[in-house]
């Protein structure tokens, strides 16, 4: 079963790897190896929110999104749009972009460099407002309960996450200017330039959440339209209309899931960025991670174990929530990326301890109450 489901990601990996060490040795590999446990940790919740939704699909609409879905999420965000990212905060052509990648990693390496404080306000934006609509959001299921409920609490006053974000931002834009004016001056537009690129991300944010959404409400009406339909035919004894669900209603699940899934996809793409800037080694790593998540997709439809480690999805937005704070603070200092690699990789597996530690402790209490019935029943 695990051979058969996560067999592709294993051949991709192999080849990815041994890929990375023909072309820049084992230090590529090493990093390769990061970029593709940050974007499976990362993506894990994508991974669970798209099982979620795929087990309602039909077999051809599941196997459309598993295909089509996979090369658009694959080639397009993980090997097209860094090469995009790079070509428009360096301006250059993405013909141009690639060729100085390839060919003249120096300059490419300049050109990039320069750029960072554009791609890490953007990003950093992004992710940290993924993270703080999570922990604002008020869940029956809270992992870290001291911290998240006072948080959920908060959460009910409006647009509290773009006020905060915003602040953030205002605070690391004038963080860097103050920083450029110790050393002479000579970079103080990257102020501007940090606070519109965040500015950019916010909004990106807000389009996407936005388009989600709308998919989202659409989804939902039909649902509620065609378990109203399948009311009405049960009451007058004909059979309900599967083949109009599973066209209209899977139809607006892909475009949802689509959406989902592009936003997931550039959280891991710019994340990336965070851990290095060639372009050859983010496309391996995160084309690696992406492969394991179409694989975890899958696994978690057949096996039907969504709801049994509760707390990784809390676990993921966490890491997206370090990495947000990684990115802005890479504006103006260097952190090593061991630390930025493995902060992911740490908070998911702490949080899958913790569901394990919960799931012993449901079936114990369970197991007690059993027996109390047991001693019951025998008075």
């Amino acid at each position: 079963m695990v051979l058969k489901t996560f067999g592709w990601s294993f051949a991709v990996t192999a080849l990815g790897l041994v890929a990375a060490v023909l072309f820049g040795g084992w230090t590529a590999f090493g990093i390769v190896a990061i970029l593709s446990i940050l974007e499976i940790s990362l993506s894990f919740d994508n991974a669970v929110v798209n099982a979620g939704i795929l087990k309602k699909m039909n077999a051809f609409w599941q196997k459309i999104f598993l295909t089509i879905g996979i090369l658009i999420a694959v080639f397009g965000m993980r090997l097209v749009f860094p090469v995009v990212i790079v070509a428009v905060s360096a301006q250059l052509g993405p013909i141009e972009a690639v060729d100085l990648a390839l060919s003249d990693k120096d300059r490419y390496q300049e050109l990039v460099t320069d750029a960072h404080p554009a791609i890490a306000a953007f990003g950093g934006m992004f992710l940290l407002m993924i993270f703080l609509d999570f922990i604002f959001e008020d869940r029956d299921i809270k992992w870290l309960g001291w911290l998240e409920r006072p948080l959920a609490k908060l959460g009910r006053i409006d647009m509290l996450s773009v006020c905060i974000a915003l602040i953030i931002l205002l605070i690391s834009a004038m963080t860097f200017a103050t920083h450029a004016h110790q050393h002479g001056g000579a970079h103080v537009d990257k102020a501007e330039t940090v606070l519109l690129s965040g500015i950019a991300g916010l909004i990106t944010y807000m389009i996407v959440g936005g388009l989600s959404g709308f998919f989202e409400d659409k989804l939902e009406e039909e649902e509620e339209h065609e378990h109203e339909e399948e009311e009405k035919a049960a009451r007058e004894g004909k059979p309900r209309t599967v083949v109009a669900m599973a066209g209209k209603a899977a139809f607006f699940m892909f475009l949802y899931l689509e959406v989902l899934d592009a936003s997931f996809s550039f959280d891991g793409v710019i994340g990336a960025f965070a851990i290095t800037n060639d372009i050859v080694l983010m496309a391996l790593g995160l084309g690696i991670g992406a492969m394991y998540v179409r694989s975890l997709t899958v696994y978690l439809v057949r096996q039907g174990t969504l709801d049994e480690y509760v707390y990784l999805e809390h676990g993921a937005h966490y890491a997206i929530g370090a990495l947000a704070l990684i990115l802005l603070v890479t504006i103006q200092y260097e952190i090593p990326e061991l630390i930025t690699g493995s902060i992911g990789v740490i908070l998911i597996g702490w949080s899958f301890w913790s569901s394990v530690r919960r799931n012993k402790r449901l079936a114990a209490a369970e197991g007690n109450a059993d027996d109390k019935t047991e001693v019951t029943s025998g008075v």
